[in-house]
């Protein structure tokens, strides 16, 4: 297969529209909905531990002190451990982004950009088939990203078709995407 089949191929495969189950979002937000909702452990229970080891005396100002502090902690204590409502979750899933890229002959492609701190273990990408097409889905949220493919974890690829971004500091080539808001 010749490299412009190649390149026509992987920009068809680009186009085809990303599906994504429209009920996904309902479902992920209905079992945030069934986790319990954290509290914190109450600090007076170490402290209260420490209390009842050890003999206490006080004195009649002291105790005035005690009885004081005890109110003020039992006040604000009631209201910072006053149960807590669960949280209203709000659908509002980042766009998701295919990547493809054309590697004849590659073992190993991955996606690296400032998305993701540019780690090659980060977002590995999946051969399509023999034929060297290499792809990655990756949710982004609106914004611009620079990135570029590594290939068997040394040579540095920019994106065919995608536009150049300058060059880095360490001379690598780069690719941008902009992902629009909804």
């Amino acid at each position: 297969m010749r490299e412009d089949e190649l390149i026509e191929r992987a920009v068809a495969l680009l186009r085809e529209p990303v599906r994504v189950d429209p009920a996904l979002d309902a479902r992920v937000m209905a079992e945030i909905a069934r986790l319990p909702v954290p509290r914190p452990e109450p600090a007076w229970r170490s402290a209260a531990g420490w209390l009842v080891r050890r003999p206490l005396h006080l004195t009649p100002l002291s105790a005035l002190a005690a009885a004081a502090a005890i109110a003020l902690t039992t006040l604000v204590g009631r209201a910072w451990l006053a149960p807590v409502a669960p949280v209203e979750a709000v659908a509002s899933a980042a766009p998701v982004v295919q990547f493809v890229v054309v590697i004849p002959g590659a073992h190993a492609v991955s996606l690296v950009g400032d998305f993701n701190d540019w780690d090659a273990s980060a977002t590995p990408m999946a051969p399509r088939d023999a034929d060297g097409i290499w792809s990655v889905t990756v949710p982004l949220a609106p914004g611009r990203y620079q990135y570029s493919f590594l290939v068997d974890g040394v040579t540095w690829v920019a994106d065919p078709a995608a536009p150049r971004a300058l060059e880095d500091d360490f001379g690598r080539p780069n690719s941008v995407v902009t992902v629009g808001g909804s």
